[in-house]
Parts: structure tokens; sequence; C-alpha cells
């Protein structure tokens, strides 16, 4: 039997920004609790990026609870390695009581407590804070099995560096954000590149001299409701293509050599088909950004803002390259393929999680606004959970305080009270 003074109000598991967030706001309101990180704070921003990658968001929002920015470049895009150095410099100013190299193998419930198992044994909480993210598992399409066995495949999140990858052609497969960067980065770099294209949207980096974050938060573009996408569009769609130092598009990839493809589709032996896809979409990329512009100006004029005069973006009216005649098919040893890079997205794991009634059949998160369906448990960092804003750092404040309030409450309450929230 685990006596009180063992049991913690609260348990966060994972220290990135979510987890840090959260942390913070439960230190506020004096609640006794540990942060569990499984390597060390920001592990996936530390293992999962390539050497280039920058945040879309701009240094002026890339702050946490209770920060601002007060540097020289407000509009600037900070890099993987700056923004871990900003999360450590945040755990520890702030005291957060984070502990690194503990991985929770287990979560189960018992006598109305959590129970995590951890190397140094079980640790035990009224309430748990899964702040781990659902992106950080990469996702390959099954008709990744079918490629030869002698090529080379990796994940976005795998990827570093062009010098890192095997002379030869490569094939991106995907091309939202991180297809989109990855073809440039080796296009830049001399590389010769094919670029299997999804449907996904795009926003221009500035526009009438603002970053196009901080016109998506000032207009409430960016609060969006869940609810409210899936009755526009049927489904979550995903973030839109955008650059961080600049816009980015297939159109200015392409200008710079890349080879647009269509969709793949299906792979026999060797060779890759294609479907007709590419046209399309290009235009609906280029409707998404037409439709964010309209919005930016009616926000504007119903708002009385003056802004510096649009101007045209380089890298958004530069006329596409589409191979001619249409490539259908490709025949990767023909080619000189030698890598297929998948940037076909990302899940979590949550698979360590063994409480009945909080994963659906296929171990996603049961919640409400990030709420989790068993009393007691929350998730935090949850892309689209609440708005399109939750999943990036702009939402965890809100989601943090908001988290802390109802443990509070929880913890104050009798325990046949406490298990309804």
């Amino acid at each position: 039997m685990t006596g009180a003074r063992d049991v913690l109000d609260a348990a966060v598991v994972g220290a990135g920004w979510a987890g840090l967030g959260v942390s913070h706001a439960l230190k506020q309101r004096g609640l006794r609790h540990q942060v569990l990180e499984r390597a060390r704070i920001g592990e996936s921003w530390r293992t999962q990026r390539w050497d280039s990658f920058r945040f879309n968001t701009p240094n002026s929002q890339t702050v946490m609870p209770g920060m601002s920015y007060a540097g020289p470049d407000p509009d600037g895009a900070m890099t993987s390695a700056e923004f871990v150095a900003l999360l450590e410099d945040y755990a520890v100013g702030h005291g957060l009581p984070v502990r690194i190299d503990v991985h929770v193998s287990e979560m189960v419930t018992s006598d109305g407590l959590f129970r995590l198992a951890t190397p140094g044994g079980a640790l035990w909480a009224r309430s748990v804070v899964i702040a781990c993210g659902n992106q950080n598992v990469p996702v390959r399409p099954a008709l990744s099995a079918k490629l030869p066995a002698g090529l080379k495949q990796i994940d976005a999140s795998d990827y570093r560096s062009p010098a890192g990858l095997a002379p030869g052609a490569i094939l991106v497969v995907g091309s939202a954000q991180s297809g989109g960067q990855i073809a440039e980065d080796l296009v830049g770099a001399g590389r010769t590149v094919y670029l299997s294209t999804s449907r996904v949207g795009r926003l221009p980096h500035m526009y009438r001299g603002s970053h196009i974050m901080d016109w998506l938060v000032r207009s409430g573009r960016i609060d969006q409701s869940r609810i409210e996408m899936l009755e526009q569009q049927g489904r979550i769609v995903g973030r839109p293509l955008t650059g961080a130092v600049h816009t980015l598009s297939l159109q200015s990839v392409s200008a710079q050599g890349v080879l647009l493809l269509r969709r793949l589709t299906e792979i026999d032996g060797t060779i890759l088909r294609f479907d007709d896809s590419v046209e399309d979409h290009l235009r609906f990329a280029g409707e998404t950004s037409e439709n964010a512009r309209r919005a930016i100006e009616e926000y504007s004029r119903q708002s009385g803002i003056s802004a510096p005069a649009a101007e045209a973006d380089a890298n958004e009216v530069v006329a596409a390259r589409i191979p001619q005649p249409p490539i259908r098919s490709l025949d990767v040893e023909d080619c000189g393929i030698t890598t297929v890079i998948w940037c076909t997205g990302f899940k979590g794991d949550f698979s360590w999680i063994q409480v009945p009634g909080l994963l659906d059949a296929e171990g996603r998160p049961v919640h409400d606004h990030g709420v989790g369906s068993v009393p007691g448990t929350y998730f935090a960092g949850l892309a689209f959970a609440v708005s399109r804003r939750s999943g990036t750092i702009l939402a965890i404040a809100e989601e943090a305080s908001r988290y802390a309030r109802m443990i509070e409450q929880r913890n104050s309450m009798p325990a046949h009270l406490a298990g309804a929230i």
C-alpha cells in the first residue's frame, strides 16, 4: 500500500516544450510533481532534426510561458540547438523538477492512483500529464516494403545533411514541411533530387511587412477550432508548407532543380509509378496561399490596420518546372536513385499506457480538448487537440494553465468527486 506522502500531485511524462510548460504551471500553483524524461531535455529536437533545420514560428513567438522575446531579430528563425538551449535554460532558471534518463515503461491505474513503472522503481501520482507528443514516430506507407532491398530508406527524422547520404540521386516522398525543406536542402548542395508531391497547402513567409505567423495569430485564424476544421473539411488537414527563412513552394524548389513528380502509387521491382496529381497539388497550394492573403486583407480592413503594400513573392510567382513529358514511372536503377527519404508524417508512441479506455483501437489518445477520457489524465502538446494552435509552442501557456488548474481542483476534492475530472 502506498502512503500519501509517496504520492505526487502529478507526474509529467516528457521534458519538451509541452512538459516543461506544464511543469511551470504546476509549480506556480505549488503542486508537488516530477517531470520524467526518457533521455535529455528536448530529446526529439536533438535527435530528429536535420542540421539546417529552423523553426517556422518567428523568434518573437518561440517563447515559453512567462517569457517574451527582446532580441534584435523578432522575425528570425531559431535552430534546433538554440531551442534546446532555451528549454534547458528554462528548466534550470525556473527550478523545474526534471528527472532525465528516466524511461516510463508502463502506466497503469491502481487504488484510484496512477502507477508509472521506471528503471528506478514505481512512481505514484494522483494525475498524469502525458507530454511526449503525437508527432515523433515516423509513418511510412505500406508500399515502402516493396522497394528493392539494396535501396537505402530513411525517414525525415533520420536525415541530417546531404553529405550524410550515399552518392547518387535521392527521392523525397511527401512535400509538406519536412519534404519541402529537405528537398531544398539537398538541391542546394548540388544533389539530384526527385520530389514525389502531395496535396499540401502553402503560406507565404512574409506578407505586407509582417511574418505570416504574426498575421495568423493577430487575425485569430490560428484559433480555428478542431470542430470547425472537421465540419468544413471532413478531416484534419496537415499544416501548410511554410519556409523558415523565406517562402517555400513547389515551384520555387523546381526552379532550383528539384524534379517534381506526382504522388507515388505503386512499386513493381525497381519501377516506381506515379499518378497525374502534380498540377492539382500546385493549384491547391496556390489556392491556400491566396485564401490566407485574402483573409488577412479582410482582417486588416475590418481592424483599420495600416500595413505596407503587398508585394509579389518571387518564390510564389516563379513558374513551376514540370518535367515534360510527365514522368509517370521511374526505374530507380536507371535514374541512379540510391536513397529514399520518407516525409510522410508522424504519430505518437503511447504503447506504454496500459489504462483501459485511454487509447482507442489504433493506440491514439481518447480525449476532449486534451483532457483524457480517464479522470486525472491529460495530454499536452497534441497537434490539433483544440485548434490549429494546438501542437505548437504558441498553445502551451493556456494549455498548461488549464491543466494545472484542473489538477489542483481535482486534488482538493474528495476521492468520489475527483473521479469525475
